[in-house]
């Protein structure tokens, strides 16, 4: 987003490179480039369309400076469009930078004549869109969904800031979590929250625990969000979605995990570690905490897709571990080892 001389905000924009004077890829920039910015809430400018009268190579290096997205197109090799790319390069573009080019220009692919249009080796190895000229509506969408994840990367949405500040009603949670784990392990725990930016959900409470018994992850011990249905720790509807409280408590073996969906897409969980299920109190097993952080990824995903959430959706995720102090790494199966140090690592 731009301001203009009053300091009110101007139209966000895609600058677009590609061959100007073709007529097949006008055609291109018409029914696909230009659809696909505007789908992203942006509007595309192309230098033939857009200049303001001024020196062309300036007002391109200030278009390609200041644009939210740069599309540029590689098809037919054209000398300007290579070296507009590098300036964009140059500028540190490269997460708002969406490189297309046809097809039949990469080396290798069915349809290349070695003796034809190429992608040259520089951009060869860049995350380049191949496009069909038979399957226009394919390359449409699939460029509009590419905008959006470069936005998504290049620059935060609008409230940020605010928006990914943890929400009041996790305190309570996690202060309810910690008290019931210390009664029954050593303390140590994971938390995770993650939530959707808007447009939010409006799941119905049914919705809810239908997804959730759906999206666990399996590897071992309860899954994230472990859904146990039976009188006492069966999910419970509340005001804001549902709850859960799960406690396994055995003479060897005890553990604690509280979880919290709402129905505007939020989740939060605190549980107890696995290391302290296993009387290893004094160590953080390496191998368990990537699997833990990994299952709640995928649980998101899963959770997310069973509540009909669009793929392109933007995602915030926090996870945390405490109680750790004087703890060192370890791993929690012999064929993996780690080098540890006599002291703890925290």
């Amino acid at each position: 987003m731009t301001t203009n001389a009053t300091g009110g905000e101007q139209d966000r924009n895609a600058f677009v490179i590609m061959q100007i004077g073709d007529a097949d890829l006008d055609v291109v920039y018409e029914t696909v480039i230009a659809p696909a910015v505007r789908s992203a809430a942006l509007v595309p400018r192309r230098i033939d369309q857009d200049n303001e009268g001024g020196l062309l190579n300036a007002e391109i290096m200030d278009w390609i400076e200041n644009a939210d997205i740069v599309v540029a197109d590689l098809t037919n090799e054209r000398p300007n469009c290579y070296l507009e790319v590098g300036f964009a390069l140059g500028l540190g573009r490269n997460a708002s930078l969406v490189l297309t080019v046809r097809q039949d220009h990469l080396p290798g692919h069915p349809d290349h004549d070695i003796d034809g249009p190429k992608v040259h080796f520089d951009l060869a190895g860049y995350d380049l869109l191949l496009w069909d000229p038979d399957d226009l509506d394919q390359f449409r969408e699939e460029l509009a969904r590419r905008i959006q994840r470069r936005l998504a990367i290049s620059s935060p949405p609008q409230g940020t800031q605010e928006e990914t500040a943890e929400p009041e009603w996790i305190g309570s949670l996690r202060e309810h979590g910690l008290a019931e784990i210390a009664q029954r392990t050593h303390g140590g725990h994971m938390e995770i929250y993650f939530g959707l930016f808007p447009p939010k959900l409006s799941a119905t409470q049914r919705e809810l625990v239908d997804a959730a018994r759906a999206s666990a992850i399996s590897t071992f011990g309860w899954p994230i969000g472990v859904f146990v249905d039976n009188d006492g720790s069966r999910p419970r509807p509340t005001g804001s979605g549902i709850f859960a409280e799960v406690e396994f408590d055995r003479a060897d073996e005890r553990s604690f995990d509280l979880w919290e969906l709402r129905t505007d897409g939020d989740f939060y969980t605190i549980l107890s570690l696995f290391e302290d299920q296993r009387d290893r109190s004094d160590e953080l097993f390496f191998n368990t905490r990537i699997v833990r952080v990994t299952e709640a990824l995928l649980f998101c995903g899963r959770l997310y897709t069973n509540l009909g959430v669009n793929r392109d959706a933007r995602v915030h995720m926090r996870i945390r571990h405490g109680g750790l102090r004087g703890r060192r790494l370890a791993s929690s199966a012999p064929n993996r080892r780690i080098s540890t140090h006599s002291e703890s690592l925290f």
